[in-house]
C-alpha cells in the first residue's frame, strides 16, 4: 500500500494540477513497482510560503525580493 506525500508551496496550485499529480504518481507506481492504483494513496499538502524556508529566508521574502 504505497503512500506518497507531496508538499508544495501554496502558490497557484490548481485543482487540475493536483489531479494530474495524483494520476501521474499513481500511474508511475503502477508502471515501475506494479502497485495497484486502488491501494495507492497520494496526499498533496500546500504549505504557506511563510512556513517554507530556503537559505535562511522564507519563500515569502524571496518572492518579494524577486518582484522588486
Amino acid at each position: 500500500m504505497p503512500y506518497v506525500h507531496i508538499r508544495v508551496t501554496d502558490e497557484g496550485v490548481t485543482g487540475e494540477h493536483k489531479r494530474l499529480l495524483i494520476e501521474g504518481t499513481t500511474r508511475l507506481l503502477e508502471q515501475v513497482l506494479g502497485k495497484p492504483p486502488a491501494s495507492t494513496f497520494v496526499v498533496i499538502e500546500e504549505v504557506p510560503t511563510d512556513n517554507w524556508g530556503v537559505g535562511g529566508e522564507t519563500v515569502t521574502a524571496l518572492r518579494q525580493r524577486e518582484r522588486s
